[in-house]
């Protein structure tokens, strides 16, 4: 396929489908508490997945590098879902979890530096500062009270959305130092199979494990499944392997206004000017990351 098909379809798609996460979120989370929908989750996208390593003949990674990969399955999916779902399940709306979840990119870079010594370039950290001045603009406008429903909150959805952010950003990070060489597929179900547990175990402890299986919370279910477990992660785990992680960090800035426009759209959560503005700079600040390409690791 031509470079342009990686460099600007497989990005943008990639941000469409994360940002409905949150959307998803919002539809299932009604009929089943946040731990036991996710366990469904987890256990019903194995299955799509174990098809699919069985087709193509996956290779399975040695015991040392199946525990990296499960540590990033803990990271990537058991803290950052947990998080984002227990905070919708509280009060906090999808919109405003999407915002603080897409200060990521930026903490992730700083990980990135530490961690991996990744050299980023003036113009990547004059991106980064422009996409969480953009994430902030939203914020402040939520805050300042012209949106329903996200004053008030208890600071427990904070703390829930906090873990979202740390656990997809260290996520990120291990997955660039210890998971690039393992098979994509396989790779991805181990992951899974290390969150189911987390959430099995979180909800035989924290809740009641009952579920509605209506209409909605079985269609909720399916997208999260096909559109963001199987399609949006394999995507992810692919970007990371080919960018640097600050780079691949920088997409998920505009998963909070394609959020924003998808609320209005189906929740009639409106967008004042503040909110758009921010969602014009972080656009800016992501075309700054991208186009300056990734530079070398700094030698130790």
């Amino acid at each position: 396929m031509p470079p342009v098909f990686f460099s600007f379809f497989v990005p943008a798609l990639f941000v469409w489908l994360w940002s409905t996460g949150f959307i998803g979120a919002k539809y299932g989370l009604p009929y089943a508490e946040p731990f036991t929908l996710l366990f469904i989750r987890m256990l019903l996208t194995l299955i799509p997945l174990a098809v699919l390593a069985i087709v193509i003949r996956a290779r399975w990674p040695g015991w040392r590098s199946a525990g990296h990969v499960a540590v990033t399955g803990i990271l990537v999916h058991g803290c950052y879902l947990g998080g984002v779902f227990y905070a919708i399940d509280q009060g906090m709306s999808s919109g405003l979890v999407s915002l603080i979840v897409g200060l990521q990119p930026l903490v992730t870079a700083l990980a990135a530096v530490v961690f991996l010594r990744e050299a980023v370039s003036g113009k990547q950290w004059a991106g980064l500062v422009f996409g969480l001045a953009g994430v902030a603009l939203v914020i402040a406008e939520k805050f300042g009270g012209t949106s329903s429903g996200d004053t008030g909150l208890p600071g427990l959805t904070l703390v829930w959305a906090g873990l979202a952010l740390i656990g997809i950003s260290l996520g990120t990070v291990y997955q660039k130092r210890f998971g690039t060489s393992v098979d994509l597929v396989s790779g991805t179900m181990i992951q899974y199979t290390a969150a189911a547990v987390l959430f099995g175990v979180g909800a035989l402890l924290l809740e009641t494990r009952s579920v509605e299986w209506s209409l909605q919370f079985k269609l909720a279910l399916g997208w999260l499944v096909f559109g963001l477990s199987v399609s949006a992660i394999l995507l992810l785990m692919w970007l990371i392997r080919r960018g640097a992680a600050s780079q691949v960090a920088s997409l998920f800035y505009l998963v909070p206004p394609v959020t924003a426009l998808e609320a209005f759209i189906l929740f009639d959560e409106r967008l004042g000017p503040m909110a758009m503005a921010g969602g014009i700079v972080a656009v800016a600040g992501v075309a700054l990351v991208v186009a300056s390409g990734p530079r070398k690791a700094r030698s130790a």
